[in-house]
């Protein structure tokens, strides 16, 4: 076997990103070996150093930074990969394209739409790789109920419905901002739902069914005031705790969005929905190795909803995992988009979603925000 091409990763933050991320580093070598490009962890940045060599000891990692203008500046990083909170996406991204840099960055790919204009423009004018860790696309149910729509067996397209359901902050008395927090916090998140939550099921809606050309929608914030955890000081809250909109696609269908951190009983539930005129599917992230699939063209005395369990060698990456019949879980996501990155590689091909792909999820999330903020539709402005 020929000797592997490494890429050298330089990862910045330490959090449960930056675990996922890891994970999918030291895995993907294992389920695809015949990939020409392997990982290297040559260095893991976090401000706080005791925590960081912890983090390195743990998942593998060469060496540690405090500085993640250091992790830019050294010459045996290859990619740049940002897990750090949505404030420092934009100057990390930004210097590590300038600097030459590959760049892989969590998602939202920024607090606001000039900023992740910023970030396209600087990828696009250094010509580095880049991709954003939307990786929902990479649940094989996922990926395969995107082929489906592909196939045009769906028909037309009427409607798209999602939803993202958590219960994590229903308590007045937790604070915003500072670690383990700062998604509650404004100036640093960007936004509350949208940003986190909506904006995962904004990328998959237009990657199945296409562009998502206007907006109404509705915000709302439960807890008006919070105690800041880094200044002790009562604040007002920013964020957005849930939020509703709905919206045109460009090929004519309908799409309804909901996204809450206040529906108590959920933790992360997920779930997408497609009405077509011929027939429909429909995914839920707490059983995500099954596909829900509804043909009209089945004989009435056998029609209904069926399962499909995605756990088959024909179905998107499963021919990587066990036998049929046993399922993968949500860290496998993470490999996968590894393992496509470094496919892009050998291929030249870019790694959706890029920089710029992720930048139209951006604008659908600004649009949100305005409508709910203006009480009126908005046009979004997506170009794919």
């Amino acid at each position: 076997m020929a000797k592997k091409k490494e890429l050298r990763i330089g990862l910045i933050g330490t959090g449960f990103m930056g675990r996922t991320h890891s994970n999918g580093y030291n895995r993907v070598g294992n389920f695809f070996p015949k990939l020409e490009y392997k990982p290297v962890l040559k260095t893991v940045c976090s401000r706080t150093e005791d925590k960081v060599r912890a983090f390195a000891e743990q998942w593998g990692y060469e060496s540690v930074e405090t500085d993640w203008k250091a992790v830019i500046a050294r010459n045996d990083i290859d990619a740049v990969d940002i897990c750090t909170p949505n404030d420092m996406h934009a100057e990390i991204a930004i210097a590590a394209a300038e600097a030459g840099k590959m760049v892989l960055c969590e998602k939202p790919l920024a607090r606001t739409l000039d900023e992740a204009k910023a970030m396209v423009e600087a990828v696009e004018k250094a010509g580095v790789s880049n991709t954003v860790w939307y990786n929902y696309r990479r649940i094989p149910a996922v990926t395969l109920a995107k082929q489906i729509v592909a196939s045009g067996k769906l028909g037309k397209i009427f409607h798209y419905r999602a939803n993202f359901l958590q219960d994590w902050t229903i308590n007045a008395n937790l604070p915003q901002g500072g670690e383990g927090l700062w998604r509650m916090d404004a100036d640093v998140a960007g936004s509350g739902v949208t940003g986190d939550l909506l904006a995962h099921c904004i990328d998959t809606a237009m990657w199945m069914n296409g562009a998502i050309k206007d907006v109404a929608a509705v915000t709302e914030t439960f807890v008006k005031e919070r105690v800041h955890q880094l200044t002790g000081k009562v604040q007002k809250v920013s964020i957005d705790d849930a939020c509703i909109f709905h919206c045109h696609f460009e090929n004519g269908s309908l799409g309804l969005f909901e996204s809450t951190r206040y529906a108590r009983g959920h933790k992360a539930l997920y779930t997408f929905e497609i009405n077509g005129e011929n027939a429909s599917i429909r995914w839920d992230l707490h059983d995500l190795n099954r596909l829900e699939f509804f043909d009209n063209a089945d004989a009435s005395n056998v029609k209904g909803w069926r399962s499909i369990h995605v756990t088959d060698g024909d179905q998107p990456y499963m021919d990587k995992w066990w036998v049929p019949g046993l399922g993968i879980g949500y860290e496998h996501s993470f490999i996968h988009q590894v393992a496509d990155f470094l496919k892009s590689l050998e291929t030249g091909e870019p790694c959706e979603p890029t920089f710029k792909t992720a930048l139209e999820t951006q604008k659908v999330c600004e649009a949100v925000l305005e409508a709910a903020a203006s009480g009126c539709w908005k046009d979004t402005g997506v170009d794919l």
